[in-house]
């Protein structure tokens, strides 16, 4: 079934509340499965904030995958804490969808934990089953992906899905590529083989910052999902958050005179904004590439953790 949001006004110009419609007439608010996993699309760690925030800590499990088969242990080493003399707190992976509900009670479902590393196809089959059961009208995984962008313009956002209608906004810009697969994009293009209706949003994180957290993705993310679907999610301890992170950025930035390097980034991306170009680098000859620019940002900020852990 088709749906999207219609927002109407009263005749004197009052904005009322969005209402659910179709070609049928208005629709109850769908049954929603977020999918935000921690593996290939995550780069800022924007997906697993992201679940982090929607996910409460007493929702109600309703399903488990069996993580022990999907995940590779030697590859992606779960932490524990030595104490004097034994060891605790061991970070049990775990894989689960998991029933949560909004400031006005309306539920909602997450599926959350590691990117599966083994059974895919296993892994999307029992997703489905998961769909069938639950009655999900709608499957909507969160993703982030580096790219050549400076931190200080906004974050583009990239939205997907299995069928044009189910596209909610604009993409600026609309290149083919071919990219590695992951077990969430994956997941997404079986559903759509399967007619079960499955759209997404991909964050564009900047290079330089993909391997740390960067709470701005998640917002991004959030704030995609939280304008289609119409739930009510406070996201202002995420905004606070990446207030600082940003506060911390510019004060790497200033202490390493990078103030050069995020300019020249700032050039690529108004160049690309303003349709002069098809890709985020601007012509001008003389301006470095994004990869020369975020490598040499990757590498002020890792000398700058470091002196940090020291």
């Amino acid at each position: 079934m088709k749906w999207s949001r219609r927002r109407e006004e009263t005749p004197d110009g009052v904005a009322l509340p969005d209402e659910l419609v179709s070609d049928d007439g208005p629709l109850e608010e769908p049954n929603v499965l977020i999918v935000a996993l921690d593996g290939f699309l995550s780069a800022g760690s924007g997906p697993r904030i992201a679940a982090e925030h929607l996910v409460s800590g007493h929702g109600e499990v309703m399903h488990s995958f069996d993580i022990d088969a999907m995940f590779d242990y030697r590859a992606r080493r779960p932490t524990l804490r030595f104490h004097k003399d034994h060891y605790l707190d061991y970070d049990e992976p775990r894989l689960d969808v998991v029933r949560e509900h909004d400031l006005t009670g309306r539920p909602y479902y997450v599926l959350a934990g590691p990117e599966p590393d083994f059974l895919w196809e296993r892994f999307a089959a029992e997703v489905r089953e998961v769909v069938d059961d639950l009655d999900i009208d709608l499957t909507l995984s969160l993703g982030a992906v580096p790219m050549g962008v400076p931190h200080t313009r906004p974050m583009l956002v990239t939205a997907h899905g299995t069928s044009p209608e189910l596209i909610d906004r604009t993409n600026l810009w609309s290149a083919e590529l071919v990219v590695p697969s992951s077990a969430q994009s994956m997941l997404e293009y079986r559903l759509g083989s399967w007619g079960h209706e499955a759209a997404g949003y991909v964050a564009h994180v900047p290079h330089y910052l993909a391997q740390v957290d960067y709470p701005g993705a998640a917002v991004v993310l959030l704030e995609a999902v939280t304008d289609r679907i119409g739930l009510q999610i406070d996201l202002t301890p995420l905004r606070e958050r990446h207030a600082g992170t940003m506060v911390d950025i510019e004060q790497q930035i200033a202490d390493q005179h990078g103030s050069e390097l995020v300019s020249g980034l700032e050039q690529q991306y108004d160049a690309f904004t303003r349709g002069a170009a098809q890709s985020l680098l601007a012509s001008d000859e003389d301006l470095p590439s994004a990869e020369e620019l975020a490598g040499q940002f990757e590498e002020y900020l890792a000398r700058q953790r470091k002196d940090g852990d020291s």
